[in-house]
Parts: C-alpha cells; structure tokens; sequence
C-alpha cells in the first residue's frame, strides 16, 4: 500500500497475494476491502483492474457499508487468463462538503453561520469543472458561481452544488489518492464453475462376460463411442475415464481386490504400466492413440468433453521402473517400495519419489499432460493428488497452464480439509469435496455455507457415488435415495458428477466395506442401458430433467448466491439460488428421508430472493408442473415415493396481482402458503 489512508483485508486475494483467486469468464466476481481515514472526512473507493493483455478496465466505484469501513464492488473479467486489480481509496473533499452541509441545514443553521461552507465549496465544484466529463464542466461552472452569490436565497446558493451528487460519484474529485498492492485473479472458461460429469469404463462398454462374470470380450474405444449418445441424451457434458493406459502385469490385483490375479483377470486401470507403455500409451485392448482420438471427436459432436485421469503412479513393470529407478523409492533390502494406506497395501501399484530426482520427473510428467493435451484433453481429474509435493502440483498447473490456458484440473483428494483447501490455492480448478459423506439437513448446511466461504479459491464438484465409494445411504435406501442424492448433488453445486450405474440404481456392497460388490476397478462390467430404460427402471429421464433445469436456470451455474432458509422439520432442507444479471431464482425444498412422506413450514429469507418480507410470489414446480401461491411462511409435504423435492422456479407477482389459485399437485406432492 502506498499513501496516505488505510487499504486492508482484500478480497479475493490469496495467501498475501501468494496465489491468484479464482473466477471464469463472465461471472460476476465481488470485491471487497477495509478503508478510511482519520476523522469525520468522506472517502471514495474504487477498483482498478486490468486485463490478461495489460489493458486497463473502467474503474469500479464500490458501495460503503455505513460503520464498518468495509467497500464491495463486483468485476466481470470477460476473457480467460491473468487478471489483476487493486483498491485505491482517495479523500472525497465533495462527499465531505456534502454531508457537512446537509447536516447543518437539517439542523436549521442561517447563511451566516454557513458561510465558511458555502466559501469551501466553490474551489471544489471548480476543481470539478475541470476534471469532471463534458457534462461537468458547465455544471461544476454553475454550482461554484451560485455558492458565490451572496445575494441569492440559501436554497439557490447550495442547490446546484448538492445536484451534482451523482455525477461526481462517478467522477469524484481525488485528493490523498492510494493504492494497494496488485491481487490476482485467474480466469477459467466456463465449464471450470459449471460441469456435469459422467464417470464410464470404457473397457467395459461393449464388453461381453460369461455367467461367471469372467471376460469374454473387451471393450474398446470404438464400442465405448456408441454409449456416448445416451450420456449426452442425460444432459451431461464432460465423460471422464479411469486411466487408459497398459495395466500392469506383475502384482495385478484379482476381482474385488483380491491379492492374485485368476487367468483373464484384466486388473486395475490405476496400475498404469507394462511391456506394453506407460503414461503416453494406451491398453492395447482399448485400440490406438488414433482410436483414442476418434473417440473424442465422437464426444465433441455430441457435446461432451473427454477428461482424463492423471494418476501419477505406475505398476512394477511399467517401463520408468527400470530406465528411471531413481524416481522411486528404494528399501533397505534393494526392492522397490508399495503404495500404502495402512492397513490397506497396494502391490501393484509403486508411487513415485518427487525428491531424488525432481527435474527430470517434473520435465517428464509435463511432457506427458502435454503429449495428452495434443490429443484433444483439455481436463485432467487428478488421482491422489494429496500424496504428492504441493509445490510440484503449482509447478506443472501453472506451466501447463503457460502453453494451455483452457486446460482444468480436478483434485480427487479425500484428504484432510488444510490439504484440500491448499490444493485448490495452488491452482487446481475444482475439487472432489465431502458431499458423499454429508447426510442430515446440519452437515449439509454448515458444509455448503463453508464451501460458499472457500470459493475464491476452491471450487467444489459433489459426487453421490465413485467406483470406491457406495456409501451407506445409497446401499439402503432404494431408488428415492438415489433421486435424492442427485437433486442435492446437481442443485447444491454447480459442478456435479455419477459413476456409471447410478441410473440403474447399483447399491450391492462388498461385504465389510463401503465399496461396490463386484467392483469395476477390478473386472468388466457390461450393463443393460437400453433393456433397463425399455423397462422403467433408469433413473436416466429423471437425470435428463435435472441437467436440463440446471442449463436453463443460470441461478443454478455458481454457487455465491446459494442461501439457506428456515424449516421446521430436520428431514427436509431448504436453499435457494439466484442469479444476479437475470434475476433468475430457483428455490429448492427436498426431504433427505427416502422412506417416509414428511410435513415441513418454511420460513423464507425472502430478500435472497428477490423479494421483500411481505411480498407474494407463484412457485412452479420445474418437475411436476405445479403452481402455488407462495409468501415467507409456507407449507409443504413431500413423498420420496413420488417426488422428493420441490424444485421451484420463483415468480415475483406485482403487488396488485390477484393471487393464483393453487394447481392441483398430483399425488403425494403437496405445496401451499400457510
């Protein structure tokens, strides 16, 4: 900070300006700072910002808050890249003059006791004159001879002097000008903030296994295309595979872990490594690099973006272990040491050793999301990213990003919340999060309004299910858990993501683990979408629906707006989200039981809509249709047999409108104003 008055406690800014924050073209972006002055005397606050290219922006006025000294404004970068910006604050000797004098006419004071005002107001109305736009000079003219006339009324001396209030807000008058330091933004396309992901094997499309389950026929890029067009018909818009690459042969794990391999088994695709490649190969099985390419040029044409898994570990017999011992770990007795995460052990899997030999790893892992980028990659889920030298991860992020501006990063790391947090400082653009294991109307709440808090620099991506985690409440709770998890999911966040056999309801556990029974890491596991969809028992349509409400709510595409409002029954949770340019609202009632229909009253923060306390409104129901008169307190009861939640567009009604009669809701939905 250089100058006179104080700058302080900047938002976004990360770690002391260490990292840049977090946005994507078009979002609106709040900024907010701590500023004053010693005394009674007004400020002025603004934003300068500039551009990737250097360019300057407009300046940003921003808004005080009245006793805090705290100043907000909003910027909307409009191109990815590196932004910057800093707050400066400057003496406002019009704002001071203003305020002074108004208090000291509401006060009654005469033209002699205001003299020394009216004598130092007429400098700084020429000062405006001068500095001021074209609009301001004849004004700023005006105002300073009338404060100069003596022999006028006092309402003619100072009215054209308080007149100027809006102009020179826009274009105030500067003395004591100071700037903070410059904070960064990175800006991401779009998808960074706003995705639905779809997680498949594409070993297993196309696959064919006998009774036993044992493999048959393996699936391959050619054969995994032609599932596309139904992961693109469910509204989702970027396909993510597990690693393509050879899986190794040495230590290959057996069907649901098991420790030895029987003939046929095909492994885990996280064991990346054989004779046959490593990390810039492909299982041979699965085709070619050429097919590989044909593959997302088909996902391009229907809408879908290809993400990759980067796991950054190898099995014993991919090629590094022997033309680069040195980046692993060596035990006392000359053997290469295993993944583990005691008590679990991972044979067939040798994580890397960032220290021994840094730049050529670093080089050769850069060269290989480089190599992946050329073949049509433009997003990386990251496996285990916590088990890995943070610095290393803002290294290759950061120089990926140099020669790919467009390219993003999810971190899986189910780690500890420091560990998560930091990640997404460094530069990853989103996050696996603890959605999974949040399960009461509390955890959900206090974990979104933390997550709400962390934007600036960790975006979330809520997943209900992976293919290592089926949790507890999706083994029992039938297939209304599984439309309850999804509205969560889809509507908490706007980044959200399933496994492949979600939509056909897959809750079968191994025995003994939170894990899937027959688990696909390990084996083939062919399904019957189209059989399943024929008969009616595809959660697809309702999925469909989802991502479809979401594309056309742009309150449903960030997550800043999100709110919580009251409700009187700890099954069912209530939030709301609204977007700031359209006006769009969407609020959400859903019950978190999957077994019991359950009455809930409302008691909306209805300003976060829109509204004011006493205002009417028609909700209608994006799902079923329906529409009701709504207020601040309401009445809903809700089915899970049925439908689980209430997803509502909100309809603000003039204050002469007659009410709408309530629409009849269907079975088993009921939503009224109390």
């Amino acid at each position: 900070m250089t100058g006179r008055l104080w700058i302080g406690d900047i938002s976004p800014r990360l770690a002391e300006g260490a990292y840049p924050a977090k946005a994507v073209v078009g979002e609106l972006v709040p900024v907010r700072a701590v500023a004053f002055r010693e005394g009674h005397e007004l400020i002025g606050v603004h934003v300068e910002w500039h551009a990737p290219d250097g360019s300057a922006r407009p300046a940003v006025r921003m808004t005080g808050s009245p006793g805090t000294d705290t100043w907000t404004a909003t910027i909307r970068p409009d191109t990815v890249g590196l932004w910057t910006f800093r707050i400066v604050a400057f003496a406002d000797p019009y704002a001071s003059w203003r305020a002074a004098i108004t208090a000291k006419l509401d006060a009654g004071q005469t033209e002699r006791e205001l003299a020394a005002d009216l004598a130092s107001g007429a400098p700084t109305r020429r000062r405006a004159a001068r500095g001021g736009p074209g609009a301001a000079a004849p004004a700023g003219r005006a105002a300073a001879a009338a404060l100069r006339d003596a022999t006028a009324p006092l309402p003619e001396r100072v009215g054209p002097a308080l007149a100027l209030a809006d102009l020179l807000w826009a274009h105030p008058v500067q003395e004591l000008v100071t700037r903070s330091a410059a904070s960064s933004i990175w800006v991401d396309r779009p998808r960074a903030l706003f995705s639905a992901w779809y997680e498949m094997f594409p070993r297993s499309e196309g696959a064919v296994v006998d009774a036993d389950g044992n493999p048959v026929a393996h699936g391959t890029f050619a054969t995994a295309s032609e599932r596309l067009a139904g992961i693109a018909a469910m509204g989702f818009d970027v396909v993510y595979l597990p690693p393509i690459h050879p899986i190794g042969e040495v230590n290959r794990k057996g069907r649901d872990n098991a420790l030895r391999a029987a003939p046929g088994d095909v492994g885990s695709p996280w064991a990346v490594g054989s004779a046959a490649g490593g990390h810039d190969a492909v299982h041979p099985s699965l085709g070619t690099v050429a097919d590989f390419r044909a593959f997302v040029k088909r996902a391009q044409e229907l809408g879908l973006e290809v993400a990759l898994d980067l796991a950054l570990q190898c099995a014993p017999d991919h090629p590094w272990v022997t033309q680069h011992p040195e980046w692993f770990t060596t035990r006392p007795d000359g053997t290469i040491a295993y993944a583990e995460n005691p008590p679990k052990k991972y044979e067939d899997i040798y994580p890397l050793n960032f220290d021994n030999d840094p730049e050529g790893l670093r080089a050769e892992i850069l060269r290989i999301v480089l190599y992946w980028v050329e073949q049509g990659v433009r997003i990386f889920r990251v496996d285990n990213p916590h088990t890995k030298p943070i610095d290393f991860w803002h290294w290759l992020i950061w120089r990926v990003k140099q020669a790919e501006p467009d390219v993003l990063f999810l971190a899986e790391a189910f780690t500890r919340p420091a560990i998560m947090h930091a990640l997404g400082t460094i530069g990853f653009t989103q996050s696996y999060t603890y959605f999974t294991w949040r399960t009461t109307a509390w955890e959900l709440r206090s974990y979104c309004e933390e997550l709400v808090a962390s934007l600036d620099h960790m975006r979330p991506n809520f997943w209900p299910n992976t293919p290592d985690i089926l949790p507890e409440h999706l083994q029992t709770g039938g297939p209304p858990m599984f439309k309850i998890r999804a509205i969560l999911a889809a509507l908490l966040s706007p980044s959200w993501g399933i496994y492949a056999g979600y939509e056909l309801y897959e809750h079968e556990a191994r025995e003994g683990a939170d894990e899937y029974k027959d688990n696909e890491k390990y084996q083939l596991r062919p399904r019957p979408w189209a059989q399943a969809e024929r008969a009616g028992v595809s959660l697809a349509p309702f999925l469909a629906r989802l991502n479809a409400i979401r594309r056309e709510n742009p309150a449903l595409q960030q997550m800043r707006t999100l709110r919580f409002h009251d409700i009187d029954n700890d099954q069912v949770l209530c939030w709301s989200k609204r977007d700031p340019d359209t006006g769009n609202t969407i609020l959400v009632v859903c019950s978190l039981d999957p077994h019991h229909a359950h009455w809930a009253n409302t008691t909306l923060d209805m300003p976060a809509l829109g509204l004011d306390w006493t205002d009417r409104m028609t909700v209608r129901d994006l799902v079923t249709g329906a529409e009701y008169d709504w207020g601040q307190h309401n009445v809903a009861h809700l089915d899970p047999a049925r439908e689980p939640a209430h997803i509502f567009l909100v309809i603000p009604r003039q204050a002469s409108s007659p009410p709408a009669a309530p629409a009849a809701a269907g079975p088993g939905v009921v939503a009224r104003a109390s």
